[in-house]
């Protein structure tokens, strides 16, 4: 018999009144990938077909942004689970325009958020404002990104105001009977652009 077989195991004992800590389910944030589309997708589908009778992406859309620019997408897991998501793209125009909507311009310095959606169980619990301000200090890590954009209907202009956005006007982009109001957010400030600009 080895000396470290015959020393007695120890095992630590709770003490009286000590409990358990409560733990949060566990969360990742993570960029997406094109097998996360069709959660994606059925998010999307039921947080806008509701609200506005239109999606922003369909499936093949959300795959293709997936596949050439998944860099620019965030996703919140919850044990597993997508529960939120933003989609993002780049552009190379002042403005948005119908373009815009599905196409990414790998030259480009603004991020055009196409959307941003959270699970129907999981709203009103803050996670779009919390997702929306990681993405924005994520987008502050990419040195080639200049500002972010987006386009929303206007009952939504206070809640990107919120974040940080400032009203650019009407966006040229329309949907069916829909309008947008054009929104920005400076990622980077004018240091950036003589920076980047040759001067």
């Amino acid at each position: 018999m080895s000396v470290l077989s015959a020393l007695p195991v120890f095992k630590p004992v709770a003490s009286p009144g000590h409990q358990r800590r409560h733990t949060l389910p566990a969360s990742e944030f993570r960029s997406l990938t094109p097998e996360d589309a069709i959660s994606v997708f059925e998010i999307e589908r039921e947080a806008f077909i509701l609200v506005s009778g239109e999606c922003p992406l369909h499936l093949d859309e959300v795959r293709h942004f997936l596949s050439v620019c998944a860099e620019l997408s965030l996703g919140w897991f919850e044990e597993g689970r997508l529960v939120a998501f933003i989609i993002g793209s780049l552009w190379d125009q002042e403005k948005l325009s119908t373009e815009a909507l599905t196409l990414h311009k790998p030259q480009g310095t603004t991020v055009h958020i196409h959307v941003l959606a959270v699970h129907r169980t999981f709203r009103q619990q803050g996670k779009g404002s919390i997702l929306m301000w990681r993405y924005l200090q994520y987008l502050r890590s990419l040195p080639y990104v200049r500002r972010a954009v987006l386009m929303c209907e206007d009952f939504l202009v206070p809640f990107y105001q919120k974040l940080g956005f400032n009203v650019q006007g009407p966006s040229e982009v329309t949907v069916g009977p829909l309008t947008f109001i054009e929104m920005q957010y400076a990622v980077r400030g004018h240091a950036f652009v003589r920076r980047y600009s040759g001067c």
